[in-house]
């Protein structure tokens, strides 16, 4: 596995696959690699010649009080878990070339982003399109791979790919999760013991609400008094939000007849844990959200 640090190193290995005509398979992550990771990347390996990862915390798409000082670093272990997947390039860049001092563009994302973590999370999705842009352009895939526990940044991307016509096709994979549910996050290291039991309680509340949608409940207002009802009677954390959107649209809706997203994000005390299922107007499960 090749380890870059550098752009230039970047622009010369891009130059030789290219020329070969070989596939590319790119999961662009922030690092601190787990299951989820993972899962991607040999995903991507059986779908393409060759696989590059990058790891990059990106300071763009943090919010001020957010966690990027905080954010979970180990390189030396996130290269052993990208080889034991078998990544074939390990690319680190380095927030000085990444954002030189006078950087000049920040892209702006118009729809999808006033809802779910976007609504409180004012410019995140610019900083998560503006370092894509600029990953696609160095690495150009011929496949990016995301998790659907981000499905808000899976419909971003998808509009991203489509609005500026990259020539790269949007692999979305599904969450992959705990032996009890809970969705596999980096930042899950960060529950306290008592959190943790608790935390699985999340995916129990969205399965609730997607076993009424099966029952023939088609009332957005409804589902969702129950979806946070469950969360209430089994956590102590705070409710950021739930909310039921077309999907990939993100739109508010009032009635299930469409395919949506029953979506959740709850704080505990030195986390905040986000969870989701797509589905079909008829409860069923959508495992790469489309």
């Amino acid at each position: 596995m090749k380890i870059i640090k550098s752009l230039s190193e970047m622009h010369q290995l891009r130059k030789q696959y290219t020329s070969s005509q070989q596939s590319i398979g790119f999961v662009p992550t922030m690092g601190y690699l787990h299951e989820g990771h993972v899962q991607l990347m040999k995903q991507a390996k059986q779908e393409n010649d060759l696989v590059v990862v990058s790891i990059f915390v990106n300071p763009l798409q943090f919010g001020p009080n957010e966690d990027f000082e905080r954010y979970p670093r180990d390189e030396q272990r996130d290269i052993q878990c990208a080889k034991a997947a078998g990544v074939d390039v390990a690319f680190f860049p380095q927030v000085e070339e990444m954002y030189q001092e006078e950087h000049s563009v920040i892209m702006q994302v118009q729809r999808r982003v006033q809802v779910l973590c976007g609504a409180k999370r004012e410019g995140h999705f610019d900083g998560v399109v503006t370092v894509l842009t600029k990953l696609f352009h160095l690495v150009a895939p011929t496949r990016v791979y995301f998790g659907m526990k981000d499905a808000q940044q899976v419909a971003v991307v998808d509009a991203l790919l489509t609005d500026y016509h990259f020539p790269i096709s949007l692999c979305a994979v599904p969450t992959v999760r705990e032996e009890d549910g809970l969705a596999k996050s980096s930042r899950n290291v960060y529950l306290s013991q008592e959190e943790r039991a608790e935390a699985p309680s999340i995916y129990q509340a969205l399965q609730h609400g997607q076993q009424l949608i099966q029952s023939g409940n088609k009332h957005v207002k409804q589902i969702v008094e129950e979806v946070t009802r469950f969360i209430k009677g089994h956590t102590r954390g705070k409710i950021d939000y739930v909310d039921i959107l077309s999907y990939p649209q993100l739109e508010t809706i009032d009635t299930i007849d469409r395919k949506i997203i029953i979506a959740v994000a709850v704080q505990f005390q030195q986390a905040r844990l986000i969870d989701n299922v797509v589905i079909n107007e008829h409860g069923i499960t959508m495992t790469d959200g489309r």
